[in-house]
């Protein structure tokens, strides 16, 4: 499989960077995309890269944040017919809170209701192409998580903290043992490794792929992450976006040559 990176923070020479993540997969004769950025940048550098948008079998949406979804109207605009994967609690309902204040983080207003016909729904586990999976998350507590960072949704008229439960990781299998990515890993990597392996019980992990949402975080966390990431025996990392410049330096302290920064127009062969 070969993925190419559309659209992150860092920027690659003749290609556009903004703070969004966007993931052109090629996988066993099928072209799927991970996520749309933030805006139409992702579709500007797949048609410098070559890369045919209009060949895409299906798109997936990791999670319900504007950095992720925003793109998604250039995207159908440029494919007359690939559907969209979401979680079913994916709305427009994150919110960032800090003292005083209130701000959303969703995708754009409208957007999901007016792009309706190409949206697929889905609960739980789901599998849309043999060998391609789509799992939420299975682990308890994970609210708490979110309150702690500041996370919340407006539900029925209600403040929650954020459980993620609109989050979902794309896995893919290989001969060589399963890639996962999910794109900001907001449950944690390791959670994210522990319930792929729950699900996939005796799988090796050969790679996680996507953000770790470490830029605000502190170095004596993200050193104990690393860690725990080791413990898990996944194989390569590869990460960027919300994992941030220091966060990356630190897991690669910890983790060396076994982790690697993603950048705009990166490709990755697994």
């Amino acid at each position: 499989m070969r993925i190419t990176v559309l659209s992150d923070n860092l920027p690659a020479r003749g290609l556009e960077a903004e703070w969004g993540l966007s993931l052109y997969l090629e996988y066993q004769g099928h072209a799927l995309l991970l996520d749309t950025g933030a805006s139409d940048l992702f579709a500007r550098n797949a048609e410098a890269l070559g890369l045919d948008l209009g060949a895409v079998a299906f798109g997936v949406l990791s999670h319900a944040h504007w950095d992720h979804a925003n793109g998604m109207d250039a995207f159908f605009a440029r494919n007359p017919s690939a559907p969209f994967y979401l979680q079913a609690s994916c709305g427009e309902v994150c919110f960032d809170h800090a003292p005083g204040l209130w701000r959303y983080e969703g995708p754009k207003r409208g957007l999901l209701d007016r792009f309706a016909p190409r949206l697929r729904y889905v609960t739980g586990a789901f599998s849309p192409l043999p060998g391609v999976h789509l799992l939420p998350h299975t682990t308890p507590g994970l609210a708490r998580r979110g309150e702690a960072a500041g996370m919340f949704c407006l539900r029925a008229g209600q403040w929650v903290p954020d459980d993620f439960s609109h989050e979902q990781t794309l896995v893919l299998e290989t001969p060589r043992g399963l890639v996962l990515l999910s794109s900001c890993c907001h449950a944690g990597a390791d959670t994210i490794i522990r319930e792929v392996q729950a699900a996939f019980p005796g799988r090796p992990i050969l790679a996680i792929v996507g953000g770790f949402h470490l830029y605000e975080t502190p170095d004596q966390e993200v050193r104990a992450l690393a860690r725990r990431l080791r413990d898990t025996g996944v194989a390569q990392i590869l990460t960027g976006h919300c994992t941030g410049e220091r966060g990356f330096a630190l897991l690669r302290e910890e983790l060396g040559a076994q982790v690697t920064q993603f950048s705009t127009g990166l490709v990755v062969e697994l």
